[in-house]
């Protein structure tokens, strides 16, 4: 297969949605640095915990939540391809109410999530005083952070990857100068890092709505209310999402289970085998621009019961996707050690990250084809094979984690992981040619 054996309109389809979204996940990261950074120069390491500890809830929780955004584009990219501006429209509504729903719960649990979250971290009284601090005000952005992930799905599904870039370069980009303004100009500490992402998380909210309004405005009037809330269509969406956090959480565990097997080798090897799975993160944030491509073109391509287009966008994702994760493992197999040196200054556990570099660099070849084949299923709304994928993979990896380590240590740890990701490509891709025939030619 080359690349000019997909079409050219494909292609350029393809990196018109993975472009913009390849950008603005490069603005999470940096977020993240900035936050570390504003709150390191304060004189007392316990900011730098507390920000970590609180920041790392939320991820926590809120990545639990991603399939809000996830659920969202298939249906509305289903939708956009069928010429169902109604169905569009009603999309949205029940998406953001689900989202409503979920944010005003977790501010009613607050107490409880947060008190059960510290008694799990065992983070040091300072510590933990500080990130309570961050957890106090930070969480009440959560009804804004769970309707922006809504809004993003949308606007991908439509095809359009522009807006889902202004709002994330919009909110990270506020996040950090208030970031600037209320820590290093206020002195607000860690409340002033909170504060940043909770006005931020608002602000991107009114602006995403303004956008989807517009967006709204093009398309035909009205939607009747009974469309919204029509049974049916309340209890499918409900039931991908449900598949997509079943998932989700299987995948969680999964890396989790990683780094607490990696605890058992030392703490050198612990912080060493953390740095590599950062590097491991940022690949997977640029190569998911593929995988979200595909969601938005692959529900299209199902919503118009085009096979033929179908064949088209897979073709295309997998071709420059898997370039895309080759120049990748090439930029971390020449300039890797450097990365690692820019992330730890600990003579130890770079020399430790550095022997086990290969598997990093490995990484980004074997998994691309897993973050396609899960954005091909979740624009397809084929979630329940994706669940069923993950229950099958996650008890195969659990079986090579309490194994492979036994024989060959660490290596057989990260081995483990290689696995982990080569098992969930081969079976969502054993399940493809289902997908495919239950598309009309």
């Amino acid at each position: 297969m080359t690349v000019a054996s997909a079409t050219p309109s494909w292609n350029r389809r393809v990196w018109a949605l993975a472009g913009p979204i390849i950008l603005s996940n490069v603005t999470v990261p940096l977020l993240g640095a900035v936050d570390t950074a504003v709150v390191g120069h304060l004189p007392d390491p316990r900011y730098i915990g507390g920000v970590a500890i609180g920041a790392l809830i939320f991820n926590f929780v809120y990545w639990g939540f991603g399939f809000l955004r996830m659920g969202t584009t298939g249906p509305t990219a289903q939708a956009w391809g069928a010429g169902d501006p109604a169905e569009i429209r009603a999309m949205l509504a029940r998406a953001l109410l689900l989202a409503a729903g979920f944010g005003g719960l977790i501010l009613l649990i607050q107490a409880p999530v947060g008190a059960l979250a510290f008694r799990l971290l065992h983070a040091s009284a300072e510590v933990e005083a500080e990130a309570s601090a961050y957890y106090a005000i930070r969480v009440w952005g959560a009804p804004a952070a769970l309707a922006n992930y809504v809004l993003l799905g949308w606007f991908l599904g439509l095809q359009n990857a522009r807006w889902p870039l202004v709002l994330q370069i919009f909110m990270n980009g506020l996040n950090i100068l208030l970031d600037l303004v209320f820590v290093m100009g206020m002195g607000w500490g860690v409340e002033g890092v909170a504060a940043a992402t909770l006005i931020a998380e608002y602000a991107a909210l009114a602006l995403g709505l303004v956008l989807a309004a517009k967006r709204l405005g093009m398309l035909p009037a009205g939607v009747a209310r009974a469309r919204i809330f029509d049974g049916a269509r309340f209890r499918r969406m409900l039931a991908v999402n449900r598949d997509i956090f079943i998932r989700t959480l299987l995948l969680t565990f999964s890396f989790a289970l990683f780094t607490d097997r990696s605890a058992q080798f030392g703490d050198l090897t612990l912080a060493a085998n953390a740095v590599l799975l950062n590097l491991v993160s940022i690949s997977a944030f640029g190569l998911d621009g593929f995988a979200h491509a595909a969601e938005a073109l692959v529900g299209g391509a199902v919503g118009r019961r085009s096979r033929a287009d179908l064949a088209g966008v897979v073709r295309a994702t997998m071709i420059w996707g898997g370039i895309v994760a080759l120049a990748n493992a090439a930029l971390y197999a020449a300039a890797g050690w450097l990365l690692i040196d820019l992330l730890t200054g600990i003579a130890e556990v770079r020399a430790i990250a550095r022997d086990y570099l290969p598997w990093a660099v490995a990484m980004p070849v074997v998994s691309i084809w897993c973050y396609l084949y899960d954005g091909i299923f979740l624009g397809a709304t084929r979630t329940h094979e994706l669940r069923n994928a993950a229950i099958v993979t996650t008890i195969l990896y659990v079986a090579l984690v309490w194994t492979l380590p036994q024989l060959w240590a660490n290596h057989g740890l990260w081995l483990a992981l290689i696995l982990l990701n080569i098992l969930r490509g081969l079976t969502l891709a054993a399940y493809y040619p289902r997908l495919a025939r239950g598309v009309a030619g």
